[in-house]
């Protein structure tokens, strides 16, 4: 047996082996999957844009006008009208002053991040940041601070440890969480980075086309357009495409144009592609509705979830995570539901910490109130199935979790400051925390 062979057989073993499924058809409410029709829960295809007809149409239009290919990187012959038109667009749309287009949200990330930090700076990051933020972390060659999730008493005591050297800093965050569709505490991070002497970086992909006035995200949400230093955004999700922007003011876009090596040494995106963002964002900005009937989803597969014993909150964030626990109990769960007619994949370690293997689920604008509450019922079906209990598929409340291995872990010691800490009225006596969380 080879040393690859060795390694397949231990993901096997450990319930973490993947293999690609066959999805035919387009991202719609229902798909054949691997030649079986089911009910499609886990697409980021929001809206329903990605089959829309004008986003179709728009790209299949640009690949006449422009070709598919755009034939090399922005900074050589890369960039053409169609990418200018939508980086125009999007800045308007998000009142920023300047946008720059990547070739995907990844590259966005690790670009910017790379752009924004280096030796001798501090990087702040959520423990729970999509894989993309912690590779930008890690390759970006800056201290990265991890701090626990959504815990800004947790910022505000590492920014007051690590921070006030000559170096850059910059604390950067998903707005709206993948795996867990909660929400980072956008005001309480931009309050702290004004203290403290920071810049703010904000990954909208998840929130774009759910929060906000118009679907706009949750930076709009929070009433802080205009206050967060540089937004990134998918153009693959909500808007039906592929690829991804970076929002910040003239003077940061113009340094990313000059020092995101992702963005210098790719090519750019394929004109096909920007042309469908493109219609996307104006069908979006012309029917906004589509972000109500979004949320009208979301809250109506929450409320049937509860009914069959989940404990699921009732709101209208469009991500549900079931937490099961254990990859092979996932993985079994995944498979029960299937034969029941709903695809809501399993996500294991290292998309999330291990022991909170799930299945991630996911509305969609074009989701029918029957087909969630259908959903809902095969899913209930296929816990009871496996000799599980609903109510215990809960959110995950760990005070340590961790992210992609070790190398995205919360520093220790921690315990939350007074209130008096909090304002800088006392000083933080270090050692004395140390002790007691020794101790307990």
């Amino acid at each position: 047996m080879s040393e690859i062979e060795e390694r397949l057989a231990e993901l096997e073993r450990l319930g973490l082996y993947r293999r690609l499924r066959l999805v035919s058809g387009p991202q719609g409410p229902r798909v054949l999957l691997d030649g079986k029709p089911v009910l499609l829960l886990c697409s980021n295809n929001y809206l329903g844009l990605a089959d829309h007809p004008r986003v179709r149409e728009a790209a299949a239009d640009a690949a006449m006008r422009w070709g598919v290919g755009a034939g090399a990187s922005r900074l050589v012959s890369g960039t053409m009208t169609i990418h200018r038109r939508l980086e125009e667009r999007l800045a308007a749309w998000k009142g920023s002053e300047a946008c720059l287009l990547f070739g995907s949200g990844y590259l966005a990330n690790i670009g910017t991040i790379g752009a924004l930090a280096g030796r001798g700076d501090t990087v702040f990051s959520d423990e729970l940041n999509h894989a993309s933020i912690v590779d930008g972390c890690r390759l970006s060659r800056a201290e990265v601070i991890v701090y626990r999730h959504l815990d800004s008493e947790h910022l505000e005591w590492s920014l007051r440890r690590h921070g006030g050297g000559d170096g850059r800093q910059l604390i950067v965050t998903d707005s709206v969480f993948s795996m867990d569709g909660d929400v980072a505490p956008l005001v309480e991070i931009v309050d702290l980075a004004k203290e403290h002497g920071a810049r703010v970086m904000v990954d909208e992909a998840h929130a774009i086309g759910a929060l906000g006035p118009s679907g706009r995200g949750a930076v709009a949400e929070a009433g802080l357009e205009g206050e967060v230093d540089v937004v990134v955004g998918t153009l693959g999700k909500a808007l039906g495409s592929y690829g991804a922007y970076v929002c910040a003011d003239e003077e940061i876009i113009s340094y990313l144009v000059n020092t995101a090596r992702p963005l210098i040494f790719s090519t750019a995106l394929g004109p096909p592609a920007v042309a469908g963002a493109l219609a996307a964002l104006e069908l979006l900005q012309e029917r906004p509705h589509r972000v109500e009937r979004l949320r009208s989803a979301a809250r109506t597969l929450r409320k049937a979830l509860a009914t069959e014993g989940f404990p699921v909150e009732d709101g209208e964030m469009q991500i549900v995570p079931l937490l099961v626990g254990d990859e092979h109990a996932a993985m079994r769960l995944c498979k029960e539901a299937l034969e029941r007619g709903v695809f809501a994949q399993a996500i294991r370690p290292p998309t999330v910490p291990a022991g909170t293997s799930r299945l991630r689920l996911a509305t969609m604008a074009s989701h029918t109130a029957e087909e969630l509450k259908m959903a809902a019922c095969a899913l209930g079906e296929a816990v009871r199935a496996l000799g599980l209990d609903p109510a215990t598929m809960g959110p995950s409340v760990s005070a340590n979790r961790t992210h992609v291995g070790d190398e995205h872990k919360t520093e220790e010691p921690y315990l939350p400051m007074t209130a008096g800490e909090r304002r800088g009225d006392a000083p933080f006596d270090l050692e004395r925390e140390s002790s007691i969380a020794r101790a307990a």
